[in-house]
């Protein structure tokens, strides 16, 4: 299993994690890699808990992540994003998404919201963390919904080896074609983020 790459995808249901995922897929299939993937999508319809264990390589035999082996973390949440940072090595590379969705138990009064989540990554991870405002930039181009290409864009920076021609393959082939040129917009605006 040498020469495998783990990536771990993580957000709340509706934010588009699993498209993100599907994208990187087209990519590195393309690329000529073995991809291999699993999608938990929790209670995903009710904003619950989405991941997804991503694997590329020569040959991949598992997509399952074994647990402190994440060589890449993409959190679309912060608590998401936090949710997963035992799942990294010391060496992973980091996105996260500078978005609070706030859980139930946080909006009952039950639970507190993590402070300062960025921080606390940085303290493990130091210069490997990047904060991408993802919502922010989305908004800006006039549609929130594509926040999720936003940070596909901020982490493709992470692949300098894999040409624009197949991220925008993989948008035109994967979005109803009225929301390409939005999507496109999204992806370089994301790249300049990072």
């Amino acid at each position: 299993m040498d020469n495998v790459t783990n990536i771990l995808l993580s957000g709340v249901g509706g934010q588009g994690a699993i498209l993100a995922s599907n994208i990187l897929a087209h990519v590195f299939v393309e690329a000529g890699y073995d991809v291999k993937k699993s999608e938990v999508h929790g209670m995903a319809q009710r904003g619950g808990d989405v991941t997804t264990h991503f694997r590329y390589g020569k040959k991949v035999y598992s997509p399952l992540i074994k647990y402190g082996d994440v060589d890449y973390l993409l959190a679309f949440e912060l608590l998401e994003a936090l949710r997963y940072i035992n799942y990294c090595k010391k060496s992973a590379k980091i996105v996260i998404n500078d978005q609070k969705i706030l859980p139930p138990a946080v909006n009952l009064g039950v639970a507190k919201y993590p402070e300062d989540i960025p921080e606390t990554f940085r303290k493990y991870f130091k210069k490997n963390v990047h904060v991408v405002k993802g919502q922010d930039i989305a908004l800006s181009l006039g549609n929130a919904q594509a926040a999720n290409v936003v940070l596909v864009g901020a982490f493709s920076n992470f692949f300098p080896e894999i040409k624009d021609e197949s991220w925008m393959g993989a948008l035109r082939d994967l979005l109803p074609a009225k929301i390409y040129d939005l999507n496109v917009k999204a992806f370089y605006e994301g790249r300049k983020a990072l």
